[in-house]
């Protein structure tokens, strides 16, 4: 049964829930080659019980955006500042605000939705350099495997905000890319913000990527590039109402 241990869940009124203690070295263990199928059963029981832990305590019913970005750009920063706005426009439109449900954009944009009214969730991730909720979530659910939690984020959303970001946001929007791409998910909005950053971006899928063939004209469509988070707001409404 210690296998099946290891989350925590937060309920809107701030009740915990423990499951056990974070062990950030799970999905390191589990991705490391094959085992005794004992071993790997197990654990697989392990990953669907993260995902009903998941499922009860996000429960999300409301229209809900996801916001990418990085967790290093501090309060002050341009990015952060414009990820609060843009939490704070979504919330005004009447939608919730999910994130990674760490700091940087992640707590820029929980932290915008709180301040206008919105409702505010994360889905945080056990890290070896731990990596703690930020303070502005109404709910949150922390996982362990990172493919466990880009399925929630994407599960409930109406459309992805990317804001700049690493590794971690690059893959986030290229898998939901490829999930629209190939017609696993419903299509929805991709909105990058921050021209500066995504241009340079941009002009490689469309100069090497479309260039070569490798990927349709039309996959570039997919994403909106903005600086301004009401006009982000205006996208997502105006597909909605299509």
């Amino acid at each position: 049964m210690l296998l099946f241990l290891g989350w925590n869940i937060v309920s809107p009124n701030g009740s915990q829930k423990w499951l056990g203690g974070s062990d950030a070295s799970v999905e390191k263990v589990f991705l490391h080659g094959g085992r005794d199928r004992d071993e790997e059963l197990a654990h697989a029981g392990r990953i669907f019980l993260e995902f009903v832990h998941g499922f009860s305590g996000l429960n999300i019913q409301d229209p809900c955006v996801t916001v990418f970005g990085s967790a290093r750009f501090k309060e002050g920063h341009r990015y952060y500042e414009m990820a609060r706005a843009l939490g704070a426009k979504l919330a005004e439109a009447e939608y919730a605000v999910m994130t990674g449900g760490g700091p940087g954009i992640m707590e820029a944009a929980n932290r915008g939705a709180r301040e206008a009214g919105g409702l505010s969730i994360g889905c945080n991730i056990h890290l070896p350099v731990e990596q703690e909720p930020n303070p502005y979530l109404d709910r949150y659910v922390h996982f362990e495997h990172f493919f466990v939690r880009k399925v929630m984020l994407v599960k409930y959303s109406q459309a992805f905000v990317v804001m700049p970001g690493g590794l971690g946001t690059l893959d986030e929007v290229f898998e939901a890319a490829t999930l629209m791409q190939t017609k696993k998910i419903e299509s929805f909005p991709i909105i990058a913000m921050g021209s500066e950053f995504w241009e340079p971006l941009r002009d490689f899928i469309r100069d090497r990527l479309i260039a070569e063939g490798t990927i349709g004209s039309g996959d570039l469509d997919l994403v909106h590039v903005t600086d301004s988070p009401e006009e982000a707001v205006e996208i997502i409404q105006r597909h909605k109402k299509d």
